[in-house]
């Protein structure tokens, strides 16, 4: 059975024109806690898109309360060692799935978004929060530090030493400091997060797919490779493209000035 036919208990799945996917994370009573059921659900829906050849760009949001409050300390906190290893194996492969999917993928971001949420957001493409949003890594107060990426990823969005002060300290900081340290890439006022979201998600399905995803792997994979490397690896996936259709549409149109229309072929 498709991710498209099934219902899941723990996000609403839902597609908009063109040729967008929407993930809601959907446990309100929990402020969207991550449990092992919302990790496996949310990754077969993430993989599904990654090869949907219909979706073209990935909008994952929680409600007006919350994006994710980290994970279901009820759910772990008697976890032994083995327990919570594999807890974090399900919770890198739906980070990964975000990060390494063919599609970009836009978090809207309202209420809070802390622990593995800001995880989960800093593994998403382009961020775009609320004004009324809180951010932070808190799990220092819980005796455990953030083991979903923020001490790897918080410091390439930001600075080490910003990374070192949120993580050490546990506290929470505004979507406005969130912006200014490069953490997100806008905030808007609370009621406007999912328009301004499909707003951008709009924009980036209509550019050329196969270009779309060869932009995203080489910025991605730039943060772990020197710069001669790096560059060797995005001169053949820029000249691979030249072997599709795609990028014969996208100069033709602009040679007769007219908008391209991307096949992703």
């Amino acid at each position: 059975m498709s991710y498209r036919d099934k219902q899941y208990d723990t996000c609403i799945v839902s597609f908009e024109e063109p040729n967008i996917g929407i993930i809601q994370i959907n446990r309100p009573k929990a402020f969207n806690a991550v449990n092992e059921k919302l990790l496996d659900e949310t990754f077969e829906v993430l993989e599904g898109m990654h090869y949907d050849p219909e979706v073209r760009a990935i909008i994952i949001c929680g409600n007006e309360n919350a994006f994710a409050a980290g994970a279901d300390i009820k759910a772990v906190k008697d976890f032994n060692a083995f327990q919570a290893r594999n807890f974090l194996d399900k919770v890198h492969k739906v980070i990964f799935m975000i990060e390494d999917n063919h599609k970009p993928v836009v978090a809207a971001v309202n209420g809070l978004a802390l622990g593995g949420g800001l995880e989960l957001v800093m593994a998403c493409d382009i961020r775009i929060v609320g004004d009324t949003a809180t951010l932070g890594l808190p799990e220092m107060n819980l005796g455990i530090f953030p083991g979903a990426g923020g001490t790897q990823r918080f410091p390439r969005n930001a600075s080490i030493c910003l990374a070192k002060q949120y993580i050490f300290t546990g506290e929470f900081f505004t979507a406005a400091i969130a912006e200014k340290i490069g953490l997100v890439n806008m905030v808007v006022p609370a009621a406007e997060v999912m328009d301004q979201a499909r707003k951008m998600a709009k924009k980036l399905a209509r550019k050329s797919p196969l270009a779309m995803r060869e932009a995203k792997q080489n910025i991605n994979n730039s943060m772990n490779a020197d710069i001669k490397a790096g560059s060797r690896a995005e001169q053949v996936s820029w000249s691979m493209l030249f072997s599709g259709a795609d990028q014969k549409e996208g100069m033709n149109a602009f040679i007769e000035n007219r908008k391209a229309d991307f096949k992703g072929v």
